[in-house]
């Protein structure tokens, strides 16, 4: 049908969903934004679907979630019925309408007799990871726009083994998914009946203790936190989401008893009403921290994302000031900590690994390598890093000692798997407590490391396209530098560009070889000074990213490098 044709059938359905009736009757004559909502379907990629609240087949409603849940459910039905029957662990965010859709999840799984667990309220992300994993369900649902604006929402599935769901699964549903040809005839059960026979669980208070238990075993140095622990000051943000009861908690069982939270941020609020956007990864999400830490001297400061699954941090300076943190610097800083802390112990595992992302600083691989830990390099996306956890487990090839992305998300234990905000914010406050202990600060500990192996920068540079045109113009851009790459940037010439969805490296001089990696739409230039450069599409917004990571002498000649290779990205897409 063409989007007039569905929107018709929208605007007509008589039992439509009140809100979403009155929205249609406000856009009545607006054509573009009506086109936008109804031109195509969401986009259910391996990550799930994430985008606008609102009417329409390519909004997140109502309908759109029991399209997804569908998918699920009919995949589901195609397995045996024991496995059917370990059910589905569902838990969601703070923003608008994530509890609703948690329940309409459970409302189709159920009618299809598949038994669900869905939190009594929020929870964050790694909790969802991890209670896939602690009651053995086949698959889990998490209901979250991470750290979008407030307009967003989002619906991820997770696989049995407590990672997003892997592809071959993923494109199974997406197909279940697709053949939902009518939305308003899916069947849903009563949550009510559900309850009563058994088939929906709320779960709560049990799972956030047995979650906890585990978070107990992130901390190293038991005898450093419990002496530092009660007088370094700490500010905590949850920045209105999932993080502040499991972050509290988290903190006060490691010992760490002097920190405060945000007290605008640390309720929940779906309209994130103290930022324009709840992602700590904006320096603005700082702004109230800062201003807190301040006022209490504040050691550390520490920002969560609405899901808990990222984590930004800020140190003080000693003239008072604050000094933002990247994510690659935080992950450097953190495993430097996680390794010298158990070789300290005696406890470094001869086969230790840690795993990152392609887009991801070489910073926390030099810092591995001066321990002899080896750093394996994935596809941009948590559920590679749970795979490669999942291999060392099968194999004992490697112990996982840290896994992290550029983008905020790191993960010290495995008993999750998926990036984990909770862990995160204990093994952080132990990491500043180590330097505390020696009269520093995390700022300090950077510094160190940058003097042993190298100054590094880095920069993410996010090019937004909405609409109709916007999924067109970021695939042009993706041919224009795969097909018409540049052979130099910024002065410094491409020695070899790495192209994932061919799987191949080819040199400047021609040579190619292969690369062992699942393929994926990513380019990743390599200098001829070691600074690399990558270009991928955003799986879950509409965006075209591109990383920067360059390194030289001294801070400031590194981010002067890094402006320039941002001005070489910028003409060249303009040119």
């Amino acid at each position: 049908m063409s989007w007039k044709e569905t929107y018709n059938t929208w605007k007509d359905y008589a039992d439509l969903d009140a809100e979403l009736k009155d929205e249609l009757a406000n856009l009545a004559g607006n054509d573009a934004a009506l086109e936008d909502a109804f031109y195509t379907p969401m986009e259910f990629g391996t990550a799930g679907m994430r985008g606008l609240l609102g009417a329409g087949i390519n909004r997140m409603n109502i309908y759109t979630v029991r399209q997804a849940t569908a998918g699920l459910a009919a995949f589901m039905l195609t397995l045996d019925e024991a496995t059917r029957n370990r059910g589905v662990a569902i838990s969601y965010d703070s923003r608008h309408h994530s509890q609703d859709f948690a329940f309409e999840a459970a409302r189709v799984l159920g009618a299809q007799g598949i038994p669900t667990f869905v939190f009594e309220s929020l929870r964050p992300t790694p909790e969802l990871s991890f209670t896939v994993r602690h009651l053995h369900t086949y698959a889990g649902i998490m209901i979250t726009a991470s750290h979008n604006p407030k307009e967003y929402n989002g619906y991820k599935i997770y696989g049995e083994d407590g990672a997003q769901m892997p592809p071959k699964e993923s494109d199974l549903i997406t197909k279940y998914i697709r053949e939902v040809d009518d939305l308003f005839a899916i069947k849903v059960a009563s949550k009510e009946e559900l309850i009563d026979a058994g088939v929906l669980k709320v779960i709560g208070a049990e799972v956030d203790q047995d979650y906890l238990d585990q978070v107990k075993t992130v901390t190293i140095n038991k005898e450093l936190v419990a002496e530092e622990g009660k007088t370094m000051k700490l500010i905590f943000s949850p920045l209105h989401g999932t993080g502040a009861m499991l972050g509290e908690k988290a903190l006060r069982q490691a010992g760490f008893e002097n920190f405060t939270m945000v007290p605008e941020q640390s309720k929940p609020d779906p309209d994130f009403t103290t930022v324009k956007k709840p992602n700590p990864e904006d320096p603005a999400a700082f702004n109230l921290a800062i201003k807190l830490g301040k006022k209490e001297g504040a050691d550390l400061l520490v920002a969560v994302d609405p899901d808990a699954d990222r984590l930004g941090a800020a140190v003080r300076q000693p003239n008072g000031d604050y000094q933002l943190l990247t994510g690659n610097q935080i992950a450097a800083v953190m495993l430097n900590y996680i390794l010298t802390a158990h070789k300290e112990a005696g406890s470094l595992p001869a086969n230790a690994a840690a795993v990152k992302s392609i887009v991801s600083s070489e910073f926390a691989t030099k810092v591995a390598a001066s321990y002899g830990v080896e750093m394996i390099n994935v596809l941009t996306g948590f559920k590679f890093i749970a795979e490669q956890i999942k291999h060392f487990e099968d194999t004992n090839e490697h112990t996982f000692m840290m896994g992290f992305e550029e983008s905020y998300g790191y993960l010290v234990r495995p008993f999750v798997r998926d990036k984990d905000a909770i862990q995160s914010l204990v093994m952080l406050a132990e990491v500043a407590a180590y330097y505390k202990k020696q009269g520093k600060n995390l700022y300090d500990g950077l510094q160190e490391l940058f003097e042993k192996h190298g100054y590094y920068a880095e920069k993410t540079i996010s090019l937004t396209f909405d609409g109709v045109e916007g999924a067109k113009e970021i695939a042009d851009l993706m041919t224009k530098f795969r097909n018409d790459a540049p052979s130099e940037f910024a002065g410094y010439e491409v020695a070899a560009l790495e192209d994932f969805a061919k799987s191949e490296k080819r040199l400047a001089d021609g040579t190619v070889t292969k690369i062992d990696l699942p393929t994926s739409n990513v380019l990743k230039y390599i200098l001829a000074d070691g600074t690399w450069i990558a270009v991928r599409p955003s799986g879950t917004e509409p965006k075209i990213k591109f990383y920067i990571g360059t390194q030289a002498d001294s801070l400031a000649k590194a981010e002067e490098k890094r402006a320039a290779f941002e001005d070489a990205i910028t003409a060249f897409v303009k040119g």
